[in-house]
């Protein structure tokens, strides 16, 4: 029986850009905001607020706007105006309607391993939002199935493995986030291979498994199709 049966994919930054939108959004906060602090303190405050909403809101466009929404409340003393309010409202419906194109090698590696393996999408984020995006992108007939999920641990893992393959000693995800994509897979006992995206939101950024068997990085997307095919012939 082949060593892998079922691969994972992860959406935002392995399939799409997401993360370079996030920090042009986060920067036109800081300027909004400039005239109550410095960009230090505002990144600060911002960040301690996503933090704390995470469990609250989850992840995603949405979730980030309303954290800038209650972070503006909170540098100013409730002394932000309507149009910085509206204004913030305006760059998070912007994130919500960017359109969506795969990443250079995206279609070609996905349409070779949906021939072989069972390709399932697993993400995090806002419901409606990543389906839309999956939708926009053209993506979606690749997938054996799609999983949107509050949070990425090995328990999701050992699920969705289970659920939609052979389990997860014989399932692998792939993707950008050591936190998310990598670490709790690897957990579950399934395979890990990391597809670096040049930015790394900094609650997803962890340490490398660094002599993990079932660990590998790859330059690219486009080298997953290979690499799972040289795992299953072992």
């Amino acid at each position: 029986m082949s060593l892998i049966t079922t691969v994972g994919v992860d959406a935002d930054d392995t399939l799409w850009h997401c993360e370079s939108l996030f920090r042009l959004t986060h920067k036109r906060f800081v300027e909004l905001l400039s005239d109550f602090g410095d960009e230090e303190r505002i990144n600060s405050q911002l960040a301690v607020a996503e933090k704390r909403n995470l469990r609250i809101y989850g992840y995603g466009a949405k979730g980030f706007t309303l954290s800038m929404i209650e972070t503006a409340l909170d540098l100013t003393d409730g002394a932000v105006s309507t149009r910085v309010i509206r204004e913030i409202l305006a760059v998070g419906r912007e994130m919500l309607t960017e359109p969506v194109e795969p990443l250079p090698g995206v279609e070609r590696a996905l349409a070779e391993l949906s021939k072989r393996y069972r390709l399932i999408l697993i993400t995090k984020g806002d419901l409606l939002h990543q389906e839309q995006k999956l939708a926009a992108s053209g993506l979606g007939d690749l997938f054996a199935a799609v999983e949107i999920v509050s949070e990425k641990d090995a328990g999701t893992y050992r699920r969705v493995f289970e659920r939609y393959g052979t389990g997860a000693e014989q399932g692998l995800m792939a993707g950008n986030s050591m936190r998310s994509d990598i670490l709790p897979a690897l957990e579950a006992g399934a395979w890990g291979a990391l597809i670096p995206y040049p930015l790394v939101w900094a609650h997803e950024a962890a340490e490398a498994p660094v002599g993990h068997e079932r660990y590998v990085e790859l330059a690219s997307i486009a080298e997953l199709p290979a690499f799972v095919d040289h795992v299953s012939k072992r």
